[in-house]
């Protein structure tokens, strides 16, 4: 009970501050986007498109395998009736030998990005013009690679309040250099897409290092290696090494590797194929704005709670997995699913009944609008499939989890290239709509096969689906008509989540009361 208690608290904290760091992230981005336009929106999608494999490679799986060896080792020791220093010592063992495989594989990929970054942005993006952006991003490099490392140590131990000090701090961080950098610079200088797109990045770059430093202040004054250790320590929970490290990251950064570089090359695709739809270079890249910059990020920012619950699963599942207690993952695994079903139809609907008022609203756009409304009913698969991943990870699938991953981004690749050229914006929703779908089903019949794990369709999705568009439905007709404000936007949208609850509960009493239906 204790140990449930712990976990409801720290889901619930890191959800909140997730929350907020995401609302902070979508309202710069919007601030963002009205200030260099949707043509420089999509200029920027496109550098952190190349530049995201740069950081998939620094990464490597870093901050998975430094979250699985810390909860694992934390719970051999603590098995084994080690004491304070011990625990110490073998968990301080994790974070060193997690923090020099990170840096053996960002250093070499930032230097590498540096001095290939004209050709990457004359060859692959076609615009020189973001040659500066690349080259200030890959110093980033090792910063970003060494916080995952040491966000993952903290994350194993259960000590969130750090990492979301950190993630507090470097959101805050990024918004007031990036702002000062637009507001006193940007309108000075003669070629606005260049700098406004480097204002951006140099934002992201300043903020990295100053998470970096905090990270490591706060694990030299927390967890300070004793000046002895238990002999019998290295034997009870066996010897961190590179090599351990390695055997939980390698699967993990092969995977994201080859999803990241096809997700790469999809994304660049994607301004060529609009092109060849009919749209000319400027359209094209601002209608791969508004979606990439806009539209997908406001989609996923009530994610913020499935991500932060999934995060603290896998340290919960990979600690029951090192003591063999299947009944609990099992029991673990059902319960996360029964609320992550609900929340995500939920949001799914919300986006889907005010899309307008959340396009308009947010950005300005009304076809912002209608590519939200557009990709919202894609919302409960894409969540349900964060949810599953991150259980993939906790009991050690991870392998099976890259295949299915590199399958997803493969299919991805191949449909934009088919699609995007003949049907455009609406080509590239429908290979988005396939590939995540292909993606979900692929992961949930692993784990089921796995684990044993069996959902019951109809209270997990019918439901909770027919509960969602009635709360939608009715709510979305109340104070209708004329321009939506923020206050009655949220009075709506809150009343929708009353009504859904109120919904769902009333009908799962029934089903238990009269037909003694199980979840």
């Amino acid at each position: 009970m204790k140990r449930t208690k712990a976990f409801l608290f720290n889901a619930a904290y890191l959800a909140a501050i997730n929350i907020f760091l995401r609302f902070a992230a979508v309202s710069f981005n919007a601030y963002v986007s009205a200030k260099i336009g949707a043509r420089s929106m999509g200029l920027f999608t496109l550098v952190m498109s190349v530049y995201g494999f740069a950081v998939t490679l620094s990464l490597s799986g870093v901050n998975l395998a430094s979250m699985r060896l810390t909860a694992e080792k934390s719970a051999l020791v603590a098995a084994a009736g080690g004491d304070g220093r011990s625990f110490r010592a073998v968990t301080g063992g994790v974070a060193f030998r997690c923090t020099v495989y990170a840096l053996l594989f960002s250093v070499p990929t930032g230097t590498a990005l540096f001095f290939l970054s004209p050709y990457i942005a004359e060859r692959l993006i076609s615009d020189a013009r973001v040659i500066l952006s690349l080259r200030v991003l890959a110093a980033a490099l090792p910063a970003i690679s060494v916080t995952s490392a040491l966000s993952g140590y903290f994350t194993g131990l259960r000590k969130v309040y750090k990492n979301a000090l950190s993630s507090v701090t470097e959101q805050a961080v990024k918004i007031c250099v990036t702002s000062a950098a637009l507001t006193v610079s940007v309108p000075f200088l003669t070629d606005r897409v260049e700098y406004s797109c480097l204002a951006v990045v140099g934002g992201s770059a300043v903020s990295e290092a100053l998470s970096l430093i905090l990270n490591v202040l706060m694990f030299l004054t927390d967890n300070r290696r004793p000046s002895h250790a238990k002999t019998a320590d290295a034997k009870v929970t066996g010897k961190t090494s590179l090599k351990s490290v390695a055997a939980v990251a390698m699967p993990i950064a092969v995977g994201a590797l080859a999803r990241q570089g096809l997700s790469t090359a999809e994304h660049l695709s994607i301004p060529w194929g609009m092109k060849k739809s009919g749209l000319n270079g400027e359209t094209a890249l601002a209608s791969y704005g508004i979606l990439q910059g806009m539209v997908f990020p406001l989609v996923l920012f009530p994610s913020a709670v499935i991500a932060s619950a999934g995060g603290l699963l896998i340290p919960e599942l990979a600690e029951c997995r090192a003591v063999g207690d299947r009944a609990g993952t099992k029991r673990m695994i059902g319960r996360s699913y029964r609320v992550a079903t609900r929340y995500a139809i939920l949001c799914g609907a919300v986006f889907f009944f005010f899309s307008s008022e959340l396009g308009r609203l947010v950005y300005s756009s009304a076809e912002a609008g209608s590519r939200i409304a557009a990709v919202a009913p894609l919302v409960p698969i894409m969540y349900f499939d964060t949810t599953t991943d991150c259980m993939l990870k906790g009991i050690g699938e991870q392998v099976h989890s890259m295949k299915i991953n590199v399958i997803d981004a493969s299919s991805s690749l191949l449909l934009v290239l088919i699609l995007v050229p003949s049907f455009g914006v609406a080509g590239y929703v429908v290979s988005v709509y396939f590939c995540e779908t292909l993606n979900c089903v692929l992961s949930f019949l692993r784990l089921r096969r796995v684990t044993g794990i069996g959902l019951d369709p109809v209270r997990n999705a019918v439901i909770p689906a027919a509960c969602a568009a009635a709360a939608g439905l009715v709510t979305s007709g109340f104070f209708a008509g004329g321009e939506p404000t923020p206050a009655v936007t949220a009075v709506r949208i809150v009343l929708c989540i009353l009504v859904f609850l109120s919904l769902d509960s009333l009908i799962n009493r029934i089903f238990d009361k009269k037909s003694g239906y199980g979840c």
